[in-house]
């Protein structure tokens, strides 16, 4: 798990070092890391250091010197190094070891984008995590012509641009980005991830992250954001064990389908059974559980107890939503909450529950509950901002779906899971989506009971949502594994239910040591 801490948060752990005079410590540890990471990117793409074309892009402070000190590491190791002063003023200890292992200094000039374009890799060192809104002439238009002239020469499939600590243009607490900034392959990050890292916007412009301890110690600081990787399914993840029955491995009651949508019961039921359900019981008509019998014929039609409900795909009966939603707070059962129950809520609900609308019922949902409702528009935006408000209203945890799926918590925290592929933009995959998470909150209120004493169906989830949210975050990230597990070399699913086949082939269990991903074949 991946935590990401405001800029303010990391400078406030850095303040103890610095007042004891460790500054040009932290520096040179930092830099050793960046230079680390960029000589194993060349090594990689060229098969050496020696010989390769460096620009170091370096702004006046300590990103800046950072950039210098690995520069002239690579320049030591054969490298041939060119420092672009990109705003008049340089860290000069930094500009001492640079030309003292040879490099070169160029100010800001005509040649400077060109320069840039012919690199074999661009160390973007030139503002850091203080930071913050749109970028300024000169800086916007240097960096613009940057990318235009690397794409111009065809350079830009083999450049790598590796920034330092976040990229210039990329708010490093919020991850917002002006119109104009740096898109890196890597970014290398010191001390802790910076929130803005990984979130919507700078995410997509830090690329692939790696982390420097220079010595912070960030224990007295909150994260506001946690990150799920494929390798805590290893941990969070219920995965059956020897001594479990149906009734202890989960039972979900699920409200899904209707006359209009039939298959969205199916794919519900496919994707919470093949997540690792002990029972399903599924309350809808008659022709949607024929549908779904005749492919999973394990599943209960009739109600009963349940641990945990999940309603709404496929623009089920209102009534039986209802009931479902009224046993949910009477027995204080999870609940997760989707597409055609999401107008049922005018309230916050006294139970805890997800609820998973995408940026147009997101707008629907805080126009019943607040007054200044956004656009859609707003919404994909800003979705952050838009989700942890629309958590706070409903007092409870709020996944707002898109191609990074956002989990809100109503104390402004979030989680942010990776994205999946493209082809999850499909009718159909949010279905998918409810039917892990609907399974997992089954499957873990069990796992509570277990800790405590009494019957199965009294579960106690009435505390805080931080365990929901990261649940929520899991069955997001386990959602989109099984995406790309099953994306064609086109790009794209041959159908939603390929989606299904993923779980099914064993998605939670990639990477964890669980299921290796080959049974069937």
């Amino acid at each position: 798990m991946r935590l990401g801490y405001p800029a303010a948060a990391i400078r406030a752990a850095e303040a103890p070092l610095l007042d004891a005079g460790r500054g040009p410590v932290l520096m040179r540890t930092a830099a050793a890391g960046l230079a680390a990471v960029c000589r194993r990117d060349l090594i990689e793409a060229r098969g050496c250091v020696t010989g390769a074309r460096v620009v170091v892009l370096a702004g006046a402070g300590n990103n800046g010197g950072d950039a210098l000190f690995a520069g002239a590491d690579l320049s030591r190791r054969g490298a041939r190094v060119t420092v672009v002063d990109v705003l008049g003023r340089l860290h000069p200890e930094g500009a001492a070891a640079l030309r003292a292992a040879g490099g070169d200094i160029e100010p800001l000039g005509a040649e400077s984008a060109p320069l840039t374009a012919r690199a074999e890799l661009v160390i973007d060192g030139i503002l850091g995590t203080g930071a913050s809104g749109s970028l300024r002439a000169p800086l916007d238009t240097f960096i613009a012509d940057c990318q235009a002239a690397a794409s111009g020469t065809g350079s830009a499939r083999r450049q790598r641009v590796i920034a330092v600590d976040v990229p210039t243009g990329v708010d490093a607490t919020t991850g917002a980005v002006g119109a104009v900034h740096v898109r890196a392959d890597r970014t290398v990050t010191f001390g802790g991830h910076k929130a803005g890292l990984l979130l919507p916007g700078g995410a997509d412009a830090a690329g692939e992250l790696a982390l420097v301890d220079i010595g912070l110690d960030l224990a007295p600081f909150r994260p506001t954001v946690e990150a799920p990787e494929p390798a805590d399914l290893a941990v969070g993840w219920p995965f059956p064990q020897p001594d479990m029955h149906k009734y202890t491995r989960g039972v979900l009651g699920l409200v899904a389908g209707s006359h209009r949508y039939p298959g969205a019961g199916l794919l519900t039921t496919a994707a919470a059974v093949s997540t690792g359900l002990g029972m399903l019981r599924l309350l809808a008509p008659d022709e949607v559980t024929a549908a779904v019998l005749d492919r999973c014929p394990e599943v209960v039609t009739e109600p009963g107890r349940v641990q945990a409900w999940a309603v709404g795909p496929g623009a089920p009966d209102t009534l039986l939503m209802r009931r479902a939603i009224i046993e949910a707070e009477n027995r204080s059962l999870p609940l997760v909450i989707d597409a055609g129950g999401l107008g049922l809520l005018t309230r916050p609900l006294e139970t805890t529950c997800i609820v998973t609308p995408h940026a147009g019922e997101l707008v629907d949902l805080l126009g019943r509950l607040t007054t200044g409702v956004p656009t859609r528009a707003e919404v994909e935006a800003d979705p952050v901002t838009h989700a942890v408000r629309a958590a706070q209203a409903f007092e409870g945890v709020i996944a707002l779906k898109g191609r990074r799926t956002i989990v809100a918590r109503p104390d402004g925290s979030v989680v942010a899971p990776p994205p999946g592929p493209a082809a999850l933009a499909t009718a159909g995959s949010g279905d998918v989506l409810t039917g892990i998470l609907g399974a997992l909150l089954a499957t873990t209120a069990e796992h509570r009971v277990a800790e405590r004493s009494g019957p199965y169906d009294q579960a106690d989830w009435s505390g805080p949502a931080t365990d929901i949210a990261i649940l929520a975050g899991l069955a997001v990230t386990v959602h989109g594994l099984a995406g790309h597990r099953t994306t064609h070399a086109s790009g794209l699913p041959a159908a939603v239910e390929d989606i299904v086949l993923g779980l099914m082939t064993g998605s939670a269990g990639a990477g964890t040591g669980q299921n290796d991903g080959r049974r069937g074949e």
